[in-house]
């Protein structure tokens, strides 16, 4: 009972003088079960050092109240600037990265402050996908500035849902608005330059299924909402009984991937679903997406910001695109000038996870020592702006740092991609098998003089399965980071195009940009591409992928559909990496068209996939010859 008791008891921890005694006075007690003692060291933590006051309601324009709850340095001498974080996930008991942030702050002099978005835990209103940032952001940072004790400088923090909000805030130039660190925000930007994967609900058009997983985990209505009108101190005397965190079933979810048609899927679980059944039925140029918290092109941006990214993160591709795009777009000159990025090899949000004393293996590869200490550029960042200090950050780092894996090395640069590159285009090539690991296909750094047709068979109710890349939030479905992709290469239905040994160390750093002619029997179909790096051994580790569907060959806003049998010119997205092809290595392009469950299958009827019920089996090629060059363009560091 005493372990059911904390568990209730925690979150009050400190709202009360009375609480606060009584908390100390429970976490006294001999033989705690495990979880109450990692939840009274977090009490300890944080009482010592902060004055606290739990569930703020603050509220909006619409009259809609979001619990917010403010850590303060008990050892302040007047006002002070604040961390804030913003998420849909529970804070009602600190943990993770909200408890490392929280002591982050108030060890630096900061005040924390963190809230829930509306519609989740103790906050009113109905839940939307990324927490309406123009709106209820904006008005929180003016509730943060108007407090006694704030100095009026506010700083945004947090990683994937705690950074994808931001953005948008970002264009709205809130004046209290000092400095902001989005890490792994991909999920937060719309269309940007040559992306338009709105919020990574898609890739080339292509839907991609952690949204569907990551939904379920978020959109159910898993505790009884609060009655409207609750006063704050009702709030608390519920919050010192429940967390709300309920349990979630474990869901196999390969197995409900399958479940056809796909707007079905969340039924298939017996799920609320809440915004996924509208919003799988969109297409990538819908209007919708124009009207809600994502970061569209065009807005301006007026925050200095931090950009943390990783390779094998969902988000890479736009997030660089977005770093560029403010750096040269904001309005602001001080604002365009102050944009810095770091670019690690990690999985997603691990950027504080890091290990400090053995080597970083992300799937199967290994990365060596990376050495990052996430803790202190955030400090070091947030010390420059809200506290001028301007020794901490701008002296001190580069305004690009990326690990280039292979040399398992940090580099630093002046731009992305960086200056001292030159493109290498390499041509597909074959005999016409180049079909598996075992075909005929070859990487070559010259046109090859033969015309030839590579064909595959594609079955979507047989999709080649994922294994590795950028992976977020997907329920295990498919792992992330870089594996042996020898066990994928020996399918008959994927194209394997491979170098010859490399006779010098080359390095591969920015974006990655390929061009396949193709054709197919069906209406519509997708194409997948892979680049790999292949060891004298034969382990052959993933770099980066992506997909397209060919009906958006043209663009997203000019959907047409294919003739059986003719060739069309396909341009695929650009990948991101900085990867050293070492000496006597190759360098492996594989092409497919499914990599599933991380994508969902293209049915290929040429219907709405999220409606059709019965796939249509594909005999898909790529064409090489004089008037189709199928090739990819290499980023290649001039040494």
């Amino acid at each position: 009972m005493l372990s059911m008791k904390m568990k209730y008891a925690l979150p009050m921890m400190a709202t009360l003088l009375a609480s606060a005694s009584a908390m100390a006075d429970v976490c006294a007690l001999p033989n705690l079960a495990l979880d109450d003692k990692k939840a009274c060291d977090a009490y300890h933590q944080i009482a010592d050092k902060a004055d606290i006051t739990l569930l703020h309601m603050v509220p909006m324009q619409d009259g809609v109240r979001l619990a917010t709850d403010v850590y303060l340095p008990k050892d302040r001498t007047g006002k002070v600037p604040t961390i804030f974080v913003k998420t849909p996930y529970n804070v009602n008991t600190l943990s993770g990265s909200t408890l490392q942030f929280a002591n982050l702050a108030l060890d630096n002099g900061y005040a924390f402050v963190v809230q829930n978005e509306r519609g989740r835990y103790y906050s009113e209103g109905d839940w939307e996908i990324l927490g309406r940032p123009q709106t209820d952001g904006y008005e929180s940072l003016s509730w943060i500035a108007q407090q006694d004790w704030s100095d009026k400088q506010v700083g945004t923090l947090g990683c994937s849902s705690s950074a994808e909000w931001q953005l948008a805030l970002a264009a709205q130039n809130h004046p209290a608005h000092t400095a902001m660190i989005p890490a792994a925000a991909g999920a937060g930007i719309g269309k940007i330059g040559r992306f338009q994967e709105q919020g990574n609900w898609y890739k080339g058009g292509v839907f991609q299924s952690l949204f569907a997983i990551w939904l379920y985990s978020v959109q159910q209505n898993q505790y009884p909402r609060m009655l409207p009108g609750s006063t704050e101190d009702d709030l608390r005397r519920l919050r010192h009984f429940y967390d709300l965190n309920a349990k979630m079933p474990n869901i196999d979810w390969k197995k409900h991937m399958q479940t056809l048609p796909l707007v079905n899927l969340l039924d298939s679980i017996a799920a609320n679903k809440g915004p996924y059944t509208n919003m799988i039925q969109r297409t990538p140029n819908d209007a919708a997406w124009f009207e809600g918290g994502l970061y569209q092109e065009g807005m301006d941006f007026g925050v200095p910001a931090l950009w943390l990214n990783s390779w094998y993160d969902v988000s890479i591709g736009p997030n660089l695109e977005l770093f560029n795009y403010v750096r040269t777009k904001a309005s602001d000159k001080s604002v365009r000038e102050n944009q810095y990025a770091v670019i690690a090899p990690n999985l997603h949000c691990a950027f504080w996870r890091l290990p400090k004393h053995t080597d970083l293996i992300v799937g199967e590869r290994n990365m060596g020592r990376v050495k990052l200490d996430a803790n202190q550029l955030v400090i070091d960042w947030f010390d420059h702006w809200m506290k001028k200090d301007e020794k901490s950050f701008a002296k001190k780092h580069a305004k690009v740092k990326y690990f280039t894996m292979g040399s398992n090395t940090w580099q630093t640069a002046d731009s992305w991609p960086p200056k001292n590159i030159t493109y290498k285009t390499f041509y597909l090539a074959s005999n016409g098998s180049a079909n598996s690991l075992y075909g005929d296909g070859q990487l070559l750094d010259v046109a090859p003089s033969q015309a030839s047709t590579d064909s595959f068979t594609y079955d979507p109710m047989n999709p080649v399965p994922a294994l590795g890349g950028g992976v977020c939030c997907n329920g295990g479905a498919s792992p992330g980071g870089s594996y042996d992709q020898r066990g994928i290469a020996a399918r008959h239905d994927v194209l394997v195009y491979t170098s010859a040994p490399l006779a010098q160390d080359t390095e591969v750093t920015g974006d990655i940009e390929a061009t396949i002619f193709v054709s197919s029997s069906a209406k519509d179909t997708d194409f997948t591409i892979k680049l790999v790096d292949v060891y004298p051994d034969g382990r052959a580790f993933n770099i980066d992928d992506t997909i397209q569907r060919v009906r958006y060959r043209d663009g997203f806003d000019k959907p047409t559909l294919m003739q059986a049998g003719k060739v069309y010119k396909l341009t695929f997205s650009p990948m991101s990496t900085s990867n050293l092809f070492k000496k006597g290595h190759k360098i492996r392009v594989e092409i497919s068209s499914s990599k599933f469950p991380q994508y969902m299958r293209n049915l290929n009827t040429g219907g709405n996939n999220a409606l059709a019920t019965e796939a249509v089996v594909a005999r898909n090629s790529v064409h090489q010859s004089d008037a189709h060059r199928s090739q990819i363009k290499l980023p290649i560091v001039k040494r």
